[in-house]
């Protein structure tokens, strides 16, 4: 009968020491808070500047890349990254702006050589705004786009036979 109150007990006791031990204590000689007329100031944090990923052999860190715009406003982010399958490197990037959680967004296919990498914001910088990139055809998964376009490609022609085995286009 009192063992679940005992044990109860006996456990919030080895938390309350856990926690008490995972605490550090102030020490009276330890740094103390500058008062607002002492001369030393913090030294500001220098932050390494950011690598391109796309000047690296792995290139699995590009997805997820925020893009910002001409404007310094947030575009999006790389959501896909889209290769030449005949010279089998990266020519285009997807951008996905707007959208809550991954759905509803505007997405575009843009050329490689448009977007320039900033060290600083460790993010890529479109020559662009959000007004324009959302007026921009979306680019459809799956669908056969030309290179650096959005737009599907002059060369397929949609079938018109209605089941009558006429293949051809028309």
């Amino acid at each position: 009968m009192h063992k679940i109150p005992i044990t109860a007990a006996a456990v919030l006791a080895m938390l309350t020491v856990a926690a008490a031990a995972q605490t550090t204590p102030s020490s009276p000689n330890g740094p103390r808070p500058s008062s607002p007329g002492s001369a030393t100031a913090p030294a500001p944090i220098q932050r390494e500047p950011a690598i391109n990923p796309l000047t690296k052999e792995d290139v699995s860190n590009i997805e997820g890349t925020t893009v910002y715009g001409s404007d310094d406003g947030k575009l999006g982010h790389v959501s896909t990254i889209l290769m030449d399958p005949q010279t089998k490197k990266i020519d285009r990037l997807v951008v996905t702006s707007g959208g809550m959680l991954g759905m509803g967004g505007h997405r575009v296919a843009l050329p490689i050589d448009q977007f320039k990498w900033d060290s600083d914001k460790g993010a890529f910088k479109l020559s662009t705004t959000l007004a324009s990139l959302k007026s921009m055809p979306e680019w459809v998964e799956g669908a056969t786009t030309a290179t650096g376009s959005s737009q599907p490609s002059k060369i397929e022609k949609p079938l018109t036979g209605a089941g009558d085995g006429d293949k051809t286009p028309k």
